[in-house]
């Protein structure tokens, strides 16, 4: 019963948020356009409900110079200005509504990470491929970027296991305070590699 109504709720809900942040959204593509070009869209393969991959869709937010190896010092470097402010409200998270749409993600769950991290999950770390992965989750009101990889995961298997309704909901209004308050929205700060390589103490790998 709780997955039917988190279903047609994350359907119902994200329809109509994308038709009322439309101007919003046309607005932020042509800001986009003028400040980085073509393409206005970012997409990345990301690990999904079974371990399925898909394409997340968000802003792009980040210019194609200088080093492209993914660190916490080289994405920082590569954001522009506008792109800085679409992170800092999430803005650059609404066209992920669509992939709500398509069933590959929910409002709330595990964020969905880089599908190359699958082969280095542990058993305990694959749980989070048991629930669609969504734009917020429990870690994301708990810290973020201020969290160690191994406390991402225990977060996100303790939501696993406690999903609710009500819980759903808790985490999304602490979202959207964390959002208005501007509070976790900055680069990872934490003392973690950017990039998940299985070396915490829980991953026998």
């Amino acid at each position: 019963m709780y997955c039917f109504f988190k279903t047609l709720f994350d359907y119902i809900f994200s329809i109509i948020l994308l038709f009322l942040l439309s101007p919003i959204i046309f607005f932020c593509s042509l800001l986009i356009f003028f400040d980085l070009g073509a393409p206005i869209f970012f997409k990345q393969k990301r690990g999904g409900l079974d371990g399925e991959p898909f394409d997340i869709i968000k802003f792009r937010t980040m210019n194609n110079h200088g080093d492209l190896n993914p660190s916490k010092i080289n994405d920082e470097k590569r954001t522009t200005k506008l792109g800085a402010i679409l992170r800092k409200f999430s803005l650059d998270e609404l066209p992920t509504l669509i992939n709500i749409i398509k069933g590959e993600m929910s409002f709330v769950g595990p964020r969905p990470l880089l599908y190359e991290y699958k082969k280095h999950y542990n058993d305990n770390q694959k749980k989070r491929f048991l629930v669609k992965p969504g734009i917020t989750g429990w870690a994301q009101v708990n810290g973020r970027n201020e969290l160690s990889w191994e406390e991402k995961f225990n977060l996100d298997n303790w939501y696993i296991k406690n999903q609710t309704l009500l819980l759903d909901f808790k985490i999304i209004l602490m979202t959207v305070k964390k959002i208005f308050l501007n509070t976790d929205v900055d680069f990872d700060k934490s003392k973690d590699d950017i990039k998940f390589r299985g070396k915490n103490e829980n991953n026998k790998s």
